[in-house]
């Protein structure tokens, strides 16, 4: 990637079983998916959409947008032997 990469963050939300992505970089940028397979996709819709209505960035030049993608999972496992 050699231009600037837009930073978002996914975390796992448990209670509603989904992936919820957020960017400070990506004004108006909120998205949720059940894997992140299905949110990667709609990222790559929704950040040229976003950048364009921001007045970042325009799709019409055809310049190419980067972007990586920060998750977090967590998760509490017992240790306790099952009998």
């Amino acid at each position: 990637m050699a231009n600037h990469a837009y930073e978002v963050r996914a975390q796992w939300d448990e209670e509603a079983k989904v992936w919820v992505a957020e960017s400070d970089d990506v004004p108006g940028l909120v998205a949720e998916a059940d894997d992140i397979a299905g949110l990667i996709e709609k990222l790559r819709v929704l950040i040229p959409e976003l950048l364009e209505a921001n007045g970042v960035q325009s799709r019409a030049n055809g310049q190419a947008v980067d972007f990586r993608l920060l998750a977090a999972y967590e998760e509490r496992i017992s240790s306790a032997v099952p009998t």
